[in-house]
């Protein structure tokens, strides 16, 4: 029993024959051949290594993380060190009723973190002075070039008619932030223009709009009220990028009159990790609502009146918007976002201005006795940084010596300019070591270190108090506070719960074995941007997980880059555009997209600057080859990709899917798979052997990061040969990417590295059998959900045999015509049966696509079985005219132990037909909080800041108590 995988495999081995039984098939093998076209298997078994238990893999990653050297960081460039608090660390990181819990789809079972993404937004709100903030996105680089795009799309049509396309971008800004805009503006028609904004005249009339970083990338702190005037007049909208705990101390950007801020959460409480996972903020003007990027929380109320949250405006916009979406981002950094928000409840106003202060005080103390040895820093007003020039005869190679062998990391600008970021860890003792370094290598044998107090330059400080709200004034004392996010986490079903069938998403065992590395210092403390010498425990596993999954994959390279699938989506489309143009193809700017696609595809081929043409699906839900065929001879000259699905979008393995990729080549264009069913191939098929040239994987479905209430996520790419000189490079660490290589993508050179290593155990533990086995098990379990429900339930799409792949599709239309009851008022009514809802209306409006995946037993794959089967005699029921359409089981669920306790029952079944509607929920029953949330009321009324009043007080913490 200690191999990993009967871990993390569900089913025994008795359960698989019944299962097998049940599908009507002898053997995996015979069902595998039914389900995988014969002529994309694989014809040998991966090249993996033997799979490790879980004590053997802690051991050897144990070896990995003494080999990274955790030298104090003062490199800064928006990357600090900070503390997690140990009850937030212990409570919700490494917490899987938070880490586990899928993107808050279903509002009324999500409500503990809906919660605490509106503390993020108040808070980020409260910190720029702005009217309204998202949930968060991926990092500040992509932020930065997020508004960009926000205030391009947004532009009058006057504006675009007179081509005003410029965008000015600070050259103080930091370089992979500028790195990163440089490629989103690439196809996309923007010129970009640089400069300094203190003298910058803006008075071109093309400018749309600018980009300042506050502090700039030296550490300055500016007056940025001039250069918004500048701008206001000329009609140029600002976005800022700003240090999230400067603002703590610094006057709120918004209330200078600029139109978004953004930037990074990091040093609210989330470890460096290498570059990531962190949550980025955004904030804007309310004019905005209708074009922020991402995800916004947004207060609304249930059907008994009760305050309820829930995500607004743009829930899953590109699957209506498509190729006019303004944005291809679908996730958020959720899990990061909650702990940076916790980070400022736990801490309050009065603790964050103090570790802001201190941060402060201990750079105006470094600045002070630094220059008793010569050293001369060149600004007066910051908050943090100091930029300083080494004293004559020191060069900065010299010092850089001598400050690694005092393992101390300083940012080295040129040869005798340098700088110091301070960080919340950085204690009396270390200013003291790191002033004794400098004057060491100035040859002053003693420097006397005056801790002093200093005020940041008042004109430019903040005036009026921060974070009023009293969840931020109310839990800070660890039990408070425990109990605060236990109130939460309570709140939310997630897999500690049961199982979460979501079609496309994945949500499988994400095992504590995986997890546990991310906490350790020697993985979390690290600086992106550290010297690579420093990261060799780092570097061998990535190399590890890219050899991996190339194996995998069946490519020649990977890019680990892309922090969400999205990213990688758009990574691999400007890899293969950089392609064409180096073969002087730049018109290939033509992509093939089936109607069936993910919503995100063709957002992401409009960023890339291709021209989208949808093609058409066949009945069975395949795409229609005869149509691609056409469409493929019309655009030959033009042709650059084709983004497809597989298996398809519908859960099935088109047996024509070699014919598709071999006439796109045979046109002159590349192919592009998205890799969000990568699930259903591993060790069996994959992207290179079925003609694929890129393929981005999602690392938080097949390869086990947690979902984390809505990311974090990874996207990487693998790239055949000819497209790897172009995979994503970094401004700022050698070695990264192609020769030709593209722009960043991200702001960090391997994007979220610390969850790579969830990903490297998952592979490791698993092994070629494991893997393999796997894949085998997600198909089994699908199809043995087909085999139970298609008795009561219509199966939309079924491969050549009569199975599905790793996820399946219940046609729901007709209930609407005989009953009156929506696809939505299934997903609400298995809330009562203790169920996440599977993925509603997608692919194909009036429908829901389940997904098990391998991880999930018979016993549980049986009960989610029940649930649909007593539902559908509850839909027969209203269809028999037993119950009224309109306030039915279904229409009014989901039913909360309020309404069951605290009003008078006015309904025509029992409350016993509501609650507990089958047996097992007697022993294990979980109540939603609300009843249905009003949408509709929601968004007339957007508010996505916290309420005035905090739902959880005294009382309640007693009764908890």
């Amino acid at each position: 029993m200690h191999a990993f995988s009967k871990r993390h495999i569900g089913p025994s081995q008795d359960e698989k024959k019944a299962m097998l039984a049940e599908i009507g098939v002898d053997s995996i093998d015979e069902l595998m051949e039914l389900t995988v076209p014969k002529d994309i298997r694989l014809k040998n078994e991966l090249n993996i290594d033997t799979a490790l238990t879980e004590k053997q893999y802690l051991d050897h990653i144990g070896d990995l993380a003494v080999k990274n050297k955790v030298f104090k960081s003062y490199i800064g460039l928006g990357y600090s060190e900070t503390n997690v608090p140990p009850v937030i660390q212990r409570n919700i990181l490494e917490n899987p009723g938070w880490y586990t819990a899928y993107t808050p789809y279903q509002a009324e079972i999500a409500q503990g973190r809906l919660e605490a993404l509106l503390n993020f937004q108040t808070m980020i709100m409260d910190l720029t002075g702005l009217e309204i903030a998202n949930a968060s996105l991926l990092d500040e680089s992509t932020a930065a070039a997020e508004a960009m795009i926000m205030f391009f799309n947004a532009r009058a049509r006057k504006d675009v008619k007179a081509g005003k396309n410029k965008f000015f971008v600070s050259e103080f800004t930091y370089p992979q932030t500028i790195d990163v805009i440089k490629g989103r503006a690439k196809h996309l028609g923007i010129e970009l223009v640089f400069g300094d904004p203190t003298n910058y005249d803006l008075t071109d009339d093309t400018i749309f709009g600018a980009l300042v970083q506050y502090p700039d990338v030296y550490g300055r702190v500016k007056d940025l009220r001039g250069f918004v005037d500048k701008a206001t007049k000329q009609n140029v909208k600002v976005a800022v990028a700003a240090d999230i705990m400067s603002l703590v101390l610094l006057e709120a950007p918004g209330k200078m009159g600029v139109d978004v801020v953004c930037g990074s959460t990091q040093r609210f409480g989330v470890p460096m990790g290498y570059g990531g996972p962190h949550a980025a903020y955004f904030a804007t003007r309310e004019s905005y609502k209708r074009h922020i990027p991402g995800r916004i929380i947004g207060v609304s109320k249930d059907a008994d009146g009760n305050v309820a949250y829930r995500m607004a405006l743009q829930t899953r916009e590109q699957h209506i918007k498509r190729d006019r979406a303004t944005s291809n981002i679908c996730t958020a950094q959720a899990l990061l976002a909650v702990m940076a928000g916790m980070y400022a409840v736990y801490h309050g106003p009065e603790g964050l201005k103090y570790i802001a202060q201190n941060i402060h005080n201990q750079t105006a103390t470094i600045h002070q006795s630094i220059e008793k040895a010569g050293y001369k820093v060149l600004h007066d007003d910051y908050f943090d940084t100091l930029w300083i020039e080494t004293p004559e005869g020191l060069t900065c190679q010299q010092l850089k010596t001598v400050a690694e062998e005092h393992h101390i990391n300083l940012r080295y600008i040129n040869e005798n300019q340098f700088s110091i970021s301070v960080g919340e860890r950085t204690n009396d003792a270390e200013v003291e070591g790191l002033v004794s370094v400098l004057g060491l290598a100035a040859k002053e044998t003693k420097i006397d270190v005056e801790f002093i107090s200093a005020k940041v330059n008042q004109d430019l400080a903040r005036k009026n108090p921060i974070l009023t709200h009293e969840v931020f004034n109310s839990y800070h004392s660890e039990t408070k506070m425990m109990r605060y996010m236990k109130w939460l986490e309570n709140k939310d079903l997630s897999l500690v719960h049961s199982m979460i069938a979501l079609g496309s998403c994945t949500m499988k065992l994400n095992a504590a074995a995986q997890l546990m590395p991310i906490t350790w210092p020697e993985f979390s403390n690290l600086h992106p941007f550290a010297p690579v010498n420093q990261a060799t425990g780092y570097h061998e596993m990535i190399k590890g997980l890219e050899k991996d999954l190339c194996e995998i994959t069946g490519f020649h390279a990977m890019s680990m880059q892309p922090n969400s699938g999205a990213q990688g989506e758009y990574a691999g489309l400007m890899a293969i555009k950089a392609y064409h143009e180096s073969n002087g193809d730049s018109q290939r700017n033509i992509c093939l997209i089936p109607s069936s696609a993910h919503g995100t595809n063709p957002a992401s081929a409009v960023m890339a600057g291709f021209k989208v043409v949808v093609t058409k699906c066949d009945e069975a839900g395949n795409i229609d080859i005869e149509d691609l065929r056409k469409n493929a001879e019309k655009h030959s000259d033009k042709l650059g990709a084709i983004m497809v699905t597989y298996p398809s979008t519908h859960g099935v393995f088109e047996a024509g899917i070699k014919e598709i990729t071999q006439i796109i080549h045979d046109h002159g264009g590349q192919v592009y798979m998205d890799g969000a069913n990568m699930n259903a191939q591993v060790g069996l098929t994959n992207p290179g052997n079925i003609g694929a040239d890129v393929c981005h994987l999602n690392l938080h479905k097949t390869f086990a990061i947690p979902h984390g209430g809505g990311g974090p996520g990874m996207g990487p790419i693998g790239v055949a040969k000819h497209l790897a000189p172009f995979i994503p490079g970094s401004p700022l660490v050698e070695g990264v990417g192609g020769e030709k290589a593209i722009h960043a993508i991200s702001g960090a050179p391997y994007g979220s590295a610390l969850i790579l290593l969830i990903s490297y155990a998952y592979i490791k533990m698993l092994g070629t059998k494991g893997l393999k086995h796997s894949t085998e098990i997600a198909i089994v379990n699908a199809n043995y959900i087909k085999a139970r429900l298609s008795k009561h339930y219509p199966i939309l799409y079924s491969g050549e045999n009569n199975t599905v792949g790793h996820e399946m599709i219940l046609d729901c239309r007709e209930f609407k015509r005989t009953a009156g009851i929506e696809v939505a008022d299934i997903a609400k009514r298995l809330i009562d049966y203790g169920f996440h809802s599977p993925t509603v209306s997608f692919p194909v409006a009036g429908t829901l696509m389940i997904e098990p995946t391998e991880s999930e037993d018979t016993g549980e794959l049986d009960r989610f079985c029940e649930a649909m089967i007593n539902i559908r005699k509850e839909i027969q029921y209203i269809e028999d005219g037993h119950a009224d359409q309109d306030s039915n089981l279904l229409k009014n669920a989901p039913h909360t132990a309020e309404c069951m306790i605290n009003q008078d029952w006015k309904y025509d079944y029992s409350p016993k037909e509501a609650a507990y509607p089958l047996e097992y929920l007697v022993r294990n029953k979980f109540w939603a909080p609300v009843r249905r949330i009003d949408d509709a009321f929601g968004d007339r009324n957007l508010m996505c800041s916290c309420p005035a009043i905090s739902s959880y007080d005294t009382e309640e913490e007693e009764a908890f108590a």
